[in-house]
């Protein structure tokens, strides 16, 4: 501290603080001394004189700068409880209070100018920087403090230099490593450099000669932002920097008075001439040699002026006037309570100062400053946290200065605007170890890393529940376009609606239409001997399963749900039994009739209404059984069923697979046996070739489900064409079989109703009969009693029998080969036409 400052200071001040300040200026000159007497001493002066033993005691200092000297003046001081209050000295290590008890500062901790650096970091999104560092207390203790904030913002450190300060001189090479280094990280665009201006200066001119000029975006300390050795001569390589400073303001009334000291009117400051000689580059008349003087040629005058646009003052002066007031102030406030108000000069209270007294004084104060700004210490002694953000650009091309950008107050960038790069790109680059993944894309870190990873693009039918991990979507969903969900597939069935439905319902309808028409008119005419002969009460019986084959198709296109699956499986077999029950024992009833007749005249058993009913009754019965226990066993419900991840079908769980042949597993049983007993009986006469039309049911559903079969285990991939072919293969079975059996019918009752009484038949029946016994080689023709042959009342032999026939008698019947028919042949004829089982 200067005479010259505290003169400045103590004219700007109140007039009630200027007796106090002068008396700190004198305890300031002899602090030195003032130590050095404490406990006394035996040293005698040189003419035998003793000296002073009892020299004023300071009670308190005012300094260092730098804090490397704060550390050390610190340790010194707190032997003595003597307060001591730096204006530059920042480093964190003075923050603590338990081991610099009497340490206080007018400027921040590095600690808040650490936080302010990191929230640039911040702001720019920075997640990989590289930190250069001072070898110094100032300069380990902020890496320090910078490394516990990056890491505690998820902030990564690509590399960490440290610039020799302490333990020698580091040569041109040494910077050039670390340039080098620092080009090997080239994704760590962003910089931060805690450290001292002369150290970065020479890191500067590295960068030049590495010709790394542009390629890095600098953060720095204040201990080189703003400063001329960091800057002056390498602006194009710092081109762009932020630093960060203690917010300081203008001491007002400074500049003007020291703008008019000369060596003439400053005496009291020994190093003032040493000033004049380097800023004019000349050697004041009888100044002590010094190694800057002796290379100067030309002799000072003392009246040089210094020119206001040549000169720089101290942009952190605020904090050395803060720090005078502070003593200023406590000072009076503690003259004020321990010796009262108008007392002049120093109380008995008050002599000796007590340390620890005075320190609570200097933490209690709050004044406003020679700046205008109101000063208060933080509780642990620093000055407020409060930083200026300055930004080194180019104002116009090839002009540079250090711009105000905005300010850090409390924990918080504001007003943070108009930041500049270089002139030529104004943006600052981008410092990450990888670039964000896309959209689809997982971050995958590598081990030991939070900011450098790999992009693993998910695959299709995966998502991002977090940006970390591809996870499979589940079956019936897929990825979101983002992929940062599973979206559901749109659940697809068989509807009323799709055209393979409105098809099958078409046909099943008109189906529906045909078979109640059918039925109309075979209770219409279900007296006549057509529908007697072709066994009524079997017919309406494969009618109504008819009708069931064709109802199953409004069941299948019903929307899945477990009482339509249930429906589904009951009736798929059910229906078929009902038409291939009454079939079979049709053809069953037939086949044994006639080969009971070339064996016997005795009448066959169960082939009368009832009987026949019974057993298709039994035939339909176990078909209940099997649906019934397999309800029991596999209950019906709808579920989802993927058939490919891009596929959401509804459907009925054993229509996956192959359940549903469970159901139809006694129908096919019966169509085979059928159709065996249709090849069985094809040679029977012309009058019983109801087994003729049974053959072409059944060769033509043979066929139908021939194809069915390998079309609905092909078509597992698509429930829906599976469906779609179950309905159309049950409607084409119940209309061949509507067809075949019941058309040639009609087509008597309707076109041909003359053909439709016991006459006519009774007549066609004989030569048919007739004719077939004449083809048996057991049967002798001649034998045949024509009179066992039932006729119509009104119907005469004449009518019945051929003229040949009429005028033999029964003996004369006989054939070439003398082949005779036997009576009890024909009375078993007899009796299948008292059945009215013969057809047309």
């Amino acid at each position: 501290m200067n005479d010259d400052m505290m003169k400045v200071l103590v004219s700007n001040s109140h007039t009630q603080y200027r007796l106090i300040i002068t008396d700190i200026v004198r305890v300031h000159k002899s602090i030195a001394r003032s130590i050095a007497s404490i406990g006394g001493s035996d040293y005698t002066c040189q003419d035998g004189s003793k000296p002073d033993l009892n020299p004023k005691v300071i009670p308190g200092v005012i300094g260092a700068p730098s804090s490397v000297t704060s550390i050390q003046v610190a340790n010194l001081l707190k032997l003595f409880k003597i307060p001591q209050v730096s204006f530059f000295s920042t480093s964190t290590v003075l923050s603590n209070r338990d081991r610099y008890p009497f340490f206080l500062r007018t400027i921040p901790s590095d600690v808040n100018q650490a936080q302010a650096m990191v929230e640039l970091v911040r702001m720019f999104n920075w997640t990989y920087v590289s930190v250069i560092y001072e070898e110094s207390s100032y300069g380990m203790q902020g890496f320090n403090e910078l490394e516990k904030l990056l890491s505690r913002h998820g902030i990564c450190i690509a590399m960490t230099e440290r610039l020799l300060k302490d333990s020698g001189v580091p040569s041109e090479e040494f910077y050039d490593r670390i340039v080098v280094r620092l080009k090997s990280k080239m994704n760590a665009k962003g910089v931060i450099i805690f450290g001292s201006d002369q150290e970065v200066g020479e890191l500067m001119k590295a960068v030049r000669r590495q010709k790394a000029t542009g390629m890095f975006s600098w953060i720095g300390s204040d201990g080189w932002g703003g400063r001329g050795l960091a800057y002056l001569g390498k602006e194009a390589e710092v081109e762009g920097a932020i630093s960060v400073q203690p917010l300081a303001y203008e001491v007002k009334g400074f500049k003007e008075y020291f703008l008019n000291l000369t060596p003439d009117n400053n005496p009291r400051n020994p190093w003032f001439i040493e000033f004049w000689e380097q800023n004019f580059q000349c050697k004041y008349p009888g100044s002590p040699w010094t190694p800057n003087n002796e290379n100067y040629n030309r002799t000072c005058t003392g009246r040089e002026v210094i020119h206001e646009d040549s000169f720089i003052m101290e942009a952190q002066l605020q904090f050395v006037s803060d720090a005078i007031m502070a003593f200023a102030v406590a000072l009076h406030n503690m003259h004020v309570d321990l010796c009262g108000q108008g007392w002049n000069g120093i109380c008995s209270a008050m002599n000796p100062i007590d340390g620890e007294v005075l320190k609570q004084y200097l933490l209690d104060v709050k004044f406003m400053g020679l700046t205008g700004q109101e000063f208060k210490f933080l509780p642990n002694g620093d000055g407020p946290a409060r930083y200026r953000i300055l930004n080194f650009r180019q104002k116009t091309l090839g002009e540079f200065e250090w711009e105000t950008v905005g300010y850090f107050d409390n924990g918080k960038l504001m007003g943070m605007n108009d930041l500049k790069f270089r002139y030529e790109t104004p943006n600052h680059p981008g410092s990450v170890c990888s670039q964000p993944c896309g959209p689809g894309e997982a971050t995958l870190y590598m081990q030991g890393s939070q900011c450098c990873w790999t992009c693993a693009k998910c695959h299709k039918y995966q998502y991002l529940p977090t940006p970390y991990e591809c996870v499979d979507c589940p079956f019936g969903s897929r990825p979101s376009a983002d992929k940062s969900e599973c979206q559901k597939i749109e659940i697809i069935y068989l509807k009323y609606f799709d055209g393979m439905a409105i098809g099958a319902i078409i046909f099943a309808s008109i189906g529906i239409i045909c078979t109640g028409f059918v039925t109309i008119i075979f209770i219409k005419y279900h007296e006549t001997p057509v529908v007697k002969a072709s066994g009524r009460e079997l017919s309406f019986v494969l009618l109504l399963g008819i009708f069931l084959c064709y109802l199953m198709t409004f069941l299948l296109i019903l929307k899945p749900s477990s009482l339509s699956c249930g429906a589904q499986k009951y009736g798929i077999g059910l229906c078929f039994t009902i038409c291939y029950a009454a079939i079979l024992t049709k053809t069953n009833r037939i086949s044994r009739i006639f080969r009971a007749g070339k064996r016997t005249a005795k009448r066959p058993k169960f082939i009368s209404p009832k009987s026949q009913l019974f057993i298709s009754g039994a035939i339909v019965a176990f078909q209940n059984l099997i649906d019934i226990m397999w309800l029991l066993l596999r209950p019906p419900e709808a579920v989802s069923y993927y058939s490919g991840r891009d596929d959401n079908q509804l459907v009925c769980k054993d229509a996956v697979g192959g359940y549903y042949m469970i159901g139809f597993s006694l129908p096919i049983i019966l169509v085979v046996i059928c159709t065996i007993y249709a090849i069985l009986t094809r040679n029977i006469p012309e009058a019983f070739n109801e087994s003729k039309y049974i053959g072409f049911t059944m060769y033509t559903t043979c066929i139908i489900w021939l194809a069915f079969v390998p079309i609905y285990f092909s078509t597992a991939y698509d429930i829906k064409l599976r469906i779609a072919t179950m309905c159309y293969s049950i409607i084409l079975s119940a209309t061949v079989t509507l067809a075949c059996m019941f058309t040639p019918k009609l087509y008597v009752i309707l076109t041909h109703p003359e053909q439709n009484v016991r006459k006519s038949m009774a007549t066609h029946v004989t030569r048919t009969y007739t004719s077939t016994m004449a083809q048996q080689p057991s049967i002798n023709i001649a034998s045949v009693n024509y009179r066992a042959i039932p006729l119509a009342p009104e119907t005469t032999s004449s009518n019945m029998l051929s003229p040949d026939l009429q005028r033999k008698s029964p003996e004369e019947f006989s054939k070439p080969n003398g082949q005779n028919i036997s009576t009890q042949t024909l009375n078993s004829m007899d009796d299948v036409l008292n059945e009215k089982e013969v057809p047309v």
